[in-house]
């Protein structure tokens, strides 16, 4: 069975940093493609960054260039790095995994129960 479990989140002042982390429960993790998602009450669930394989990333044009994530084929754990936070970064966020490269798109089969972030000062 395949299990994610976040950790991480929190409240964070404008222009601060987090760093989210996801525990993969599969003895296959190096064989599946990760993705980080986010969702805010009343909005659709929003793909922010994504690894492939070969550690080749895809970001959300709303985090390029502050967010950065990585895997530990090691350590079985996906993190999220976010730099410069802002209030509209505020969301419920979600690891997710799949066999398939669906890079943003939320229709990854296997997800996490979510971190909260919250960025207000």
């Amino acid at each position: 069975e395949v299990q994610l479990v976040e950790s991480g989140g929190g409240l964070v002042q404008p222009g601060g940093s987090l760093r989210l982390s996801c525990v993969f429960s599969a003895y296959t993790y190096s064989h599946y493609y990760m993705a980080w998602f986010r969702q805010s009450p009343g909005k659709e669930r929003e793909g922010v960054a994504a690894i492939d394989l070969h550690d080749y990333t895809t970001y959300s044009d709303s985090v390029k260039g502050r967010f950065t994530i990585s895997r530990d084929n090691i350590k079985n754990t996906l993190y999220l790095q976010m730099n410069n936070l802002k209030p509209e970064d505020s969301a419920m966020y979600y690891c997710a995994a799949s066999n398939i490269n669906w890079l943003l798109l939320p229709k990854y089969e296997h997800w996490g129960q979510g971190t909260q972030v919250t960025v207000s000062s």
